[in-house]
Parts: structure tokens; C-alpha cells; sequence
């Protein structure tokens, strides 16, 4: 297969876009970087761009049997006017120009990255990919990233969207992005850490794509997130066992929304999310648990 990857660089991307090769796959990878990242290999065309603009890239997505969208700027930063523009805009550009480049009638799958942030501020509810949307920005993000994808089926696309959780893995992801307060023993939850912890392990997320690419019968949203989610503080302990450290140190709720306002808010939240749809099509996962998974992540 001709396969396009948009933000194919990243730590999704680029596990992503090893896996296709290592299968055969011609992959066509589309970057914000100037050089690309990955190794040099003789199916990998690189395209340098910002996607956020109708330009010359959009040439390469007509002649694709795949499209894979992951590209949006991180959540994870002081959310500003100006920054959150452009966490909506990385999003909802990038899939509208996708689309548009699609042509008039085609056979194409697009699988067009959501989160699980689309549910909002979830309590003990549980979420499958029939619950209704959230009203704060991230629901309304994922909402209209949604709606753009959808757009291709218009096209004749078979679409299917994907609601990521919190992605687990080898060098990089939440992980990489936690260990060291772990391990200078500063760990632990969030808050009350009541809060459900939808999350996922990388290589059933990358084995979740690989499954729906080829499954012509499903199409729609589908929730990528472990079958058993875990609160919080239940993420916290477990993390700091894997790692052999302490997760004592809670960060009390005011210092979040005192430092990190908007987004801090965010953290607060939680949705107890599970993927009916991948385990009602047949998918099978590797780490249905977070403890094999974080022992498999960080060699614990």
C-alpha cells in the first residue's frame, strides 16, 4: 500500500511509520521539520510542511491508498489565546486541507486522530463511542477535528476516527514525560487522583491502526485506549513501583490551576473511557493491564 502519514515524525509517527515499512508499505511522511527524523529508507519519502496551509504538499494525497492524520500541537503547555489557536488550528487546518486535496471521488481509508478529551470531564461515567461530547475546549477541539475528517466519506473515504488516550511508551509519550520527577522521588497524583486515566500502550496503538487499515467493515470512532483504565493515583503508584521510587508527593489541585490555569484545569479531569468498538470488531490486546505494560516500558 501507498500509505501518507501526517506528523509522522512524532512519537506516534515514527513508531508508526517503522512498523509500515518493516511490512512493505511505500510511506510518505509529512513534517513541520525542515530534515526528517527518521532513518533513511528507500520506500520513506519525506515532505517538509506546513499543513495548516493549501500548498504543494497536497499533490502526494491523491495517488495514496491511506492517509493517516496525526498531526496538532501538544496540549502540554501554558495555554494562552495565542497558544490555543494554535492547538485548534494544527488540528482542524491540517484535516480540512487533507480532505480537500482528497479527489472528488476515491477509495481511500483516512484514519484521523481524536482524544479522549473529546468525552470532557467524564466523573465515573463510562465512555464508549456512543456517549455525547464534553462542552470545554478540548471536547470542542476533538469535536470539530471530528467533523472535518467525517468529511471525506462524502468523497467516498471509508473514515475512521481515533479517540486516543494517554499513549505509553518506549522514548517518549507520558512516560518519558514523568520519569524523571519519579525518579528524583517528587511523584505521585495529580490532585485527588480520583480521576480515571484513560491510557494506552504504544504498540497496541500502533497494532489498533494496523488492524482498522485493512477492516473494511469498520469505519467511524473508535476509542484507543486500554480495556481496563485506572485512576489516577492508581497510575501514580504504579508508575513509581515500575521504577523502584516512591509516589508519595501529590501536586495539590490549586497549584495546577494557579500555574497552569486552563490547561492545569484539564489535568483535573478524567474520563473512563473504553474501547467497545476495537473489542466488539476483534481486536485483541497485548496489554489490556497497565502493570505489564509500564514493567514492559521501563524494563522494571
Amino acid at each position: 500500500m501507498k500509505i501518507l502519514i501526517t506528523g509522522g515524525t512524532g512519537f506516534v509517527g515514527s513508531a508508526l511509520s517503522n512498523r509500515f515499512l518493516e511490512m512493505g508499505h511505500e510511506v510518505t511522511v509529512l513534517g513541520s521539520s525542515s530534515r526528517c527524523r527518521l532513518p533513511a529508507h528507500p520506500r520513506l519519502s519525506y515532505v517538509a510542511a506546513d499543513t495548516t496551509r493549501p500548498d504543494d504538499w497536497q499533490r502526494h494525497v491523491p495517488e495514496q491508498d491511506a492517509l493517516v492524520n496525526l498531526t496538532g500541537r501538544s496540549v502540554f503547555n501554558l495555554w494562552t489565546e495565542k497558544y490555543k489557536k494554535a492547538i485548534y488550528d494544527s488540528r482542524i487546518l491540517t484535516t480540512r486541507n487533507l480532505v480537500a486535496a482528497l479527489p472528488a471521488t476515491t477509495e481511500a481509508v483516512l484514519l484521523s486522530t481524536s482524544a479522549a478529551g473529546f468525552y470532557g470531564d467524564g466523573g465515573e461515567i463510562e465512555k464508549t463511542e456512543s456517549s455525547g461530547p464534553g462542552d470545554d475546549f478540548l471536547a470542542q477541539v476533538c469535536r470539530d477535528w471530528e467533523n472535518e475528517a467525517h468529511k471525506a466519506a462524502d468523497k467516498g473515504a471509508r473514515v475512521v476516527v481515533m479517540r486516543f488516550g494517554v499513549v505509553l511508551g518506549k522514548g517518549g509519550g507520558a512516560v518519558a514525560t514523568m520519569k524523571t520527577p519519579f525518579q528524583l522521588g517528587l511523584g505521585g497524583p495529580i490532585g485527588s487522583g480520583k480521576q480515571w486515566f484513560p491510557w494506552i500502550h504504544l504498540d497496541d496503538l500502533v497494532g489498533a491502526i494496523l488492524f482498522l487499515l485493512t477492516a473494511e467493515e469498520c469505519r467511524g470512532p473508535f476509542n484507543f485506549t486500554a480495556p481496563q483504565p485506572v485512576r489516577q493515583k492508581d497510575f501514580a503508584r504504579q508508575l513509581g513501583a515500575a521504577l523502584h521510587r516512591p509516589a508519595l508527593l501529590p501536586t495539590p489541585a490549586f497549584v495546577m490551576k494557579l500555574v497552569l490555569g486552563e490547561f492545569g484545569r484539564s489535568l483535573l479531569q478524567g474520563q473512563k473511557v473504553m474501547p467497545q468498538a476495537l473489542t466488539e470488531s476483534g481486536y485483541l490486546f497485548t496489554y489490556p493491564k497497565l502493570q505489564p505494560a509500564l514493567r514492559e516500558i521501563v524494563g522494571g
